[in-house]
């Protein structure tokens, strides 16, 4: 799954986990550990539903994957 390869009008804004699984080749499991332990970006909540970011998922990408920490602070710095 290519976060960039979708047409402007179906592009995908948030994405499930099982999504982020397949976007960076990992088990959902692996997903779940990732997120519980601040490996990746801080998802979104929408009611019961947690979703991530997708442009945020490619920054963070873009930035070398840096731990929750690290990059909430990068975060702060370029905005």
């Amino acid at each position: 799954m290519n976060i960039t390869s979708h047409a402007p009008e179906t592009e995908c804004l948030a994405l499930a986990s099982a999504d982020v699984a397949k976007l960076l080749q990992v088990s959902e499991r692996h997903i779940s550990s990732l997120n519980s332990s601040g490996r990746l970006p801080r998802p979104i909540k929408l009611g019961r539903s947690v979703r991530w970011n997708a442009a945020e998922l490619k920054r963070w990408l873009d930035a070398g994957a840096p731990s929750r920490d690290e990059w909430e602070a990068m975060k702060t710095e370029i905005e």
